[in-house]
């Protein structure tokens, strides 16, 4: 199984899980045609896409998929509340298939089991994707955790981490106070350290990748996200991987554990 971002960020996300013949998009929140040129980077096209799971209904997750779902024909997957909020603005979708967040389903050869998280957003989810033995768990857009997120979460082989603001960047920014506000309140976005109490509430021991998402152009840096998460790992900074807004992140393969 592997794993490979578009790009993460407030101007679009998107990101791909693949697993033998099966490739996910999870979120699509580039037009068409800027999809298109991120599949390229990432040596896809939108004909080996084998369906789009959205997390919830802001823009930069699914400013695109309606464009895309009808281009290349595929089926959406999401819950009943994003469904009623993205209604009207995606235009007719070729095939939706709703997501209980209580119960896990599977994509062809991937197995996923959602989870509920304190967003504001109708009814936002978040995902474990899984082959059956290795598991890539993500958490962006939560204002705050819960224990059924860290139980989710806890013995994933790789990990995708919502690291959206510096808290001190935010509280001293030029941001409004109502936004301010949002941004940080229990269904904003994580900041770096309240992601870092997180991991180490997680069995991590079997983690291969650990990815710092969703970050904030005006409120955080690369470094103080690697500096934090690395921290609370205990691992070098560089072995944190950024998925970057601009660039995104090439693939990450999830090795195979090795049974003595």
């Amino acid at each position: 199984m592997r794993f490979a971002s578009l790009g993460s960020g407030s101007r679009g996300n998107a990101a791909l899980i693949e697993f033998r013949n099966t490739c996910l998009m999870l979120d699509c929140g580039f037009s068409a045609r800027e999809t298109t040129s991120r599949l390229a980077r990432l040596g896809k096209a939108g004909n080996t896409l084998t369906a789009i799971v959205l997390t919830h209904e802001h823009s930069d997750h699914v400013n695109g998929v309606g464009a895309v779902a009808r281009e290349f024909n595929l089926p959406v997957w999401m819950t009943p509340g994003t469904l009623r909020a993205i209604e009207g603005r995606a235009g007719t979708l070729p095939d939706v298939k709703l997501i209980n967040l209580q119960e896990p389903f599977e994509i062809n050869d991937i197995q996923i089991q959602p989870f509920p998280v304190p967003h504001d957003a109708r009814e936002p989810a978040q995902f474990v994707f899984s082959d059956g033995a290795r598991r890539l768990g993500v958490l962006t857009d939560t204002g705050s955790t819960t224990p059924h997120i860290e139980q989710a979460l806890s013995g994933c082989h790789a990990l995708v981490l919502e690291c959206n603001h510096d808290r001190e960047m935010l509280m001293n920014g030029d941001y409004p106070p109502a936004l301010k506000a949002r941004i940080g309140g229990n269904h904003g976005h994580l900041d770096n350290d309240t992601a870092a109490r997180i991991l180490q509430k997680l069995d991590h021991s079997r983690l291969q990748h650990l990815v710092a998402a969703h970050l904030s152009e005006h409120n955080n840096t690369p470094y103080l996200a690697r500096h934090t998460l690395s921290h609370a790992m205990g691992c070098e900074m560089q072995w944190v991987r950024i998925a970057d807004q601009l660039e995104g992140l090439s693939w990450c393969d999830i090795a195979p554990e090795v049974v003595f």
